[in-house]
Parts: structure tokens; C-alpha cells; sequence
């Protein structure tokens, strides 16, 4: 049981590095100055347009899966 635990934490651990990664890629593909660490010295749109990039990315691929 606390092998399922693990790879299920491991599992967890690797998802939230893509998504780290991939938000740090959206920054610099929007031109949003994200660093490591806090952020709140980004403007309300700049946050949002991160997100809002993210978003539209993932939905154009899951669209080119699917045909």
C-alpha cells in the first residue's frame, strides 16, 4: 500500500513540474516576467494573460488529438 502511495505522490510531484515548466514557457512566449518563486509584483493582466495562454494552448492540442 505505501508503494501505490508513492508513485501516486511521485505522479503528483511530475504533473505539477510540467505545469511549472509550462506556465514559464507561456511567460516567455507572452513576454510576462516570471520568476522563480513569488509573483506579485505582476499586474492582474499579466497573471491573466498567462493563464488565459495556458488555457488556449491546451485546448489546440486536446483539438488536434482528437481529429
Amino acid at each position: 500500500m505505501a508503494n501505490t502511495n508513492s508513485n501516486s505522490n511521485a505522479a503528483k510531484n511530475s504533473n505539477k513540474d510540467a505545469m511549472k515548466r509550462f506556465k514559464e514557457e507561456v511567460a516567455g512566449e507572452i513576454g510576462v516576467p516570471l520568476k522563480d518563486g513569488y509573483n506579485g509584483d505582476l499586474t492582474s493582466k499579466q497573471a491573466g494573460s498567462i493563464g488565459g495562454e495556458m488555457v488556449k494552448q491546451m485546448i489546440m492540442k486536446q483539438e488536434e488529438q482528437m481529429q
